[in-house]
């Protein structure tokens, strides 16, 4: 009996060993775990593994064999998950930064199932270290791009030493672009001059890479921009100011003034096909209602708040799988001063108004 406990264990053995391996082969083979990162097929198209793989495969089965099967499962493990795992650690030739992609989101479902992945496969071929955070507004406040950008890059792993503040509409379709860390300042992706639809020279919107540092320096965006637009234009502001704009000189009236202007992509001849836009105007019309004294306050730099002061409450964190792309998601709630800025609430909503005017009249203090 005792003899027959060892032949037993080795038999068990074998079994685990060829029931993995089979499985893992399986895997191989299935074209819903195969990625093709070839020159001819845009951002991981998916395929079956062609015929001229089996030499591959044969090297495979020769390290299981050959008794080096934990090296066997540590090389290549990944190749079997496909794209459900992210690779970026794998590759010292990445370097060594890692971007947080901050998505400022609310009620976007079919533009976020078509973003995620498209980003997800796009910086894996440019090999860019990333994660995917979608700050997604619960409250039932107007929408504030600018403080979600801040809850972003507050929220984001601390291993995230650059953030892309990136529009969930817009998707890179050009290898000419640049998503590295932006050694010498921010770098405008959607230049005017590649954007669909936005042209004038400080125009920053879209997807702007910054460093943390930089972030923090200028300390965010305002938070005061509810409602759509605006709030890019008062970033740059603030970029000018902190003097991390490119300075140069223009010739006017026979004399030479500074001129500034943010780092952007050179010599991408893709124009304006450079970029996806998949907005649908007509079922998401934009929010440009100006309440109160909104347009008035917002037409000056806002030197109160920013990253430093945004107000929030995480209500949710998901970790999920949008097509292979792995994206955590952050619900928050915004917190609105009524009596700074009103035009925080809908219309619908400006009737509870009334209770802080009637609590604070004018000249209280």
């Amino acid at each position: 009996m005792a003899r027959r406990i060892p032949v037993l264990k080795c038999f068990i053995c074998a079994a685990v060993v060829y029931s993995l391996t089979l499985t893992l082969l399986f895997m191989w083979w299935n074209p819903a775990t195969s990625i093709n990162f070839n020159a001819d097929d845009k951002y991981g198209t998916h395929s079956r593994t062609k015929i001229h793989d089996l030499p591959r495969v044969v090297e495979l089965m020769d390290q299981i064999i050959s008794n080096n099967f934990s090296s066997f499962l540590l090389q290549h493990l990944s190749h079997f998950k496909g794209h459900n795992v992210t690779l970026q650690d794998d590759h010292q030739e990445w370097g060594k930064h890692m971007l947080a992609v901050v998505v400022p989101f609310r009620d976007r479902f079919e533009e976020l199932m078509e973003f995620a992945p498209h980003l997800y496969l796009y910086l894996l071929k440019k090999k860019i270290r990333h994660k995917i955070y979608v700050i997604n507004q619960i409250d039932s406040l107007r929408f504030n791009r600018g403080s979600l950008i801040n809850i972003g890059a507050l929220e984001s792993d601390p291993d995230c030493d650059y953030i892309a503040m990136h529009d969930v509409d817009l998707l890179p379709l050009s290898d000419q672009l640049d998503y590295s860390y932006p050694q010498s300042g921010p770098f405008h992706i959607a230049a005017p001059s590649l954007h669909p639809l936005y042209h004038y020279p400080t125009f920053i919107g879209g997807i702007l890479l910054i460093t943390k540092e930089h972030f923090s320096l200028v300390n965010g965006l305002s938070n005061r921009y509810y409602g759509w637009g605006r709030e890019d234009d008062e970033f740059y502001v603030r970029l000018k100011k902190a003097g991390l704009l490119k300075t140069g000189y223009i010739t006017m009236n026979e004399s030479q003034t500074v001129a500034y202007e943010i780092r952007r992509p050179q010599n991408v001849s893709t124009g304006l096909n450079t970029f996806k836009h998949i907005h649908e105007k007509q079922r998401r019309p934009r929010d440009s209602s100006n309440f109160f004294d909104q347009k008035a306050k917002t037409n000056k730099l806002d030197r109160e708040t920013g990253v430093s002061t945004v107000k929030y409450d995480v209500k949710a964190t998901h970790h999920v799988m949008l097509d292979g792309a792995p994206v955590t998601v952050l619900d928050v709630k915004l917190s609105c001063d009524y009596m700074k800025t009103p035009w925080c609430l809908k219309k619908e909503d400006h009737y509870l108004l009334d209770s802080v005017i009637t609590q604070h009249p004018p000249g209280h203090r």
